[in-house]
């Protein structure tokens, strides 16, 4: 086939009907729709582009710059159609949190604005937040940038109702799946599908996968933060499941070695959040000898997260694990062994302490630097994570108070540190914004 511009080759991608033989399911057909055969390799192409493309002429007559609060799929979709058009892209956020992704991004020609945001996403109630600051100042109408906002942008679940659903219900021969299944993200994607899946048919069963509170999957907010996203409804979803980066490696390596598939953590996400969730009605099914259909979308594609594979499976790629069995705890016995303090005392522990505890603080260096406990000091959780697997990072004799954004990694890394052997360490309960919530002290630097 043909094409004048390569942004006629976003869309139509294929649906692939996953082995039973691999997924175990005998009742159930599984389909994969393959959102990283887009030009630029993600699902995201499809908002990109039906976000800037009404307003590329005005921007190329304005300031030039296309700008994203983006560190990932979005700024690269962004980035090459910014430069296809002769126009800058900027890339704002509060933490490239994947190398390969921030390598991508500057090698095609984007700027990168990091700023010392509170948490992952974008927190529109946050107003003392410097992203959401930055969020606000590029929504005025009067700035001289095409921001196209993906967090409240229409136009990102308008991509999908208009493409990608379509396309599912076309390829299955007019029919609807029956359950259908997406990681969430912006929610631009599983908002615009459902949407058309449920006008075909309002009985379709939508699920919603978000990551595990303690853990960070590349694309997928936790719950907690899907709420802070503007396209994010509840009523979207029947159901809304976590799942861990352990299952989103373990099915990224499913669709890989046993599919042909050349999965992102994301995908794996969704492939094993959907196998997970079937089991009990594929059982059901089998005593009435009835199918059904399920389709989940893999979002992009394996290359750009191949650190992130590296540091949590080394063993993956040929290297041995250097982790202590204490970074490997269970979420209860992260509970069972940690020690959580709320802010009030904290306070007191450091301002009475006898020896005053050392805080340290997890955070970004942007967001260390924004506000802080006063006399803390700024390690960042994968630098402290390596710390750890050379052994006890301080003396036993020094009590450590340990703090992040909202206590979830600290929590983690004190019952790691309890388990290694230190008798005196605590996590502070809420994080840094219970901290602030409660009125304490920060600083800056």
């Amino acid at each position: 086939m043909r094409y004048d511009s390569i942004t006629e080759a976003i869309g139509n991608t294929p649906l692939v009907r996953i082995d039973p033989a691999v997924h175990g399911l005998r009742s159930i057909d599984l389909y994969a729709k393959l959102e990283l055969l887009n030009p630029f390799g993600s699902v995201k192409d499809r908002p990109a582009w039906n976000m800037a493309r009404p307003h590329l002429q005005a921007a190329a007559d304005g300031d030039g710059t296309v700008v994203e609060l983006s560190s990932g799929n979005t700024a690269k979709a962004l980035a090459l159609l910014a430069g296809m058009h002769g126009l800058r892209f900027k890339s704002v956020t509060n933490r490239m949190r994947v190398p390969e992704i921030k390598d991508l991004l500057l090698l095609l020609g984007a700027e990168i604005e990091e700023l010392p945001g509170r948490s992952e996403c974008l927190d529109p109630a946050d107003t003392d937040d410097p992203l959401t600051r930055f969020h606000q100042a590029l929504s005025d109408p009067g700035s001289s940038y095409l921001h196209t906002d993906q967090y409240f942008n229409p136009r990102n679940v308008e991509a999908h109702a208009t493409g990608t659903g379509p396309e599912i219900v076309k390829d299955l021969d007019g029919r609807v799946p029956d359950w259908f299944i997406a990681c969430v993200g912006t929610a631009g994607s599983s908002t615009g599908v459902a949407r058309v899946l449920r006008e075909h048919d309002p009985t379709v069963r939508v699920l919603g996968l978000v990551a595990d509170k303690s853990d960070f999957i590349p694309g997928i907010r936790t719950i907690d933060e899907v709420h802070q996203v503007g396209l994010f409804d509840p009523a979207t979803y029947d159901t809304v499941e976590p799942v861990t980066s352990g299952e989103a490696i373990d099915g990224m390596l499913t669709l890989i070695r046993r599919c042909g598939v050349l999965s992102g953590p994301t995908g794996g996400a969704a492939y094993q959040g959907a196998v997970r969730h079937l089991r009990g009605a594929d059982a059901e099914l089998r005593e009435t000898g009835q199918r059904r259909t399920a389709v989940f979308i893999v979002c992009d594609r394996a290359e750009s997260y191949l650190s992130y594979v590296r540091r949590r499976r080394p063993e993956l790629l040929g290297r041995a694990s250097r982790s202590p069995a204490a970074l490997s705890l269970t979420d209860a016995e992260v509970r069972a062994e940690a020690r959580a303090v709320d802010a009030s005392a904290a306070r007191g522990w450091i301002e009475s302490g006898r020896p005053r505890p050392l805080v340290v603080d997890l955070r970004s260096p942007h967001a260390y630097a924004a506000l802080h406990i006063e006399g803390s000091v700024n390690i960042v959780d994968e630098l402290f994570e390596d710390l750890l697997r050379g052994g006890l990072p301080f003396s036993k004799r020094i009590p450590v108070l340990l703090a992040c954004p909202v206590g979830e990694k600290s929590l983690r890394y004190a019952a790691a540190l309890t388990r290694m052997g230190h008798p005196d360490v605590r996590s502070l309960a809420g994080g840094i914004v219970a901290w602030r919530d409660a009125g304490a002290p920060l600083v800056r630097e």
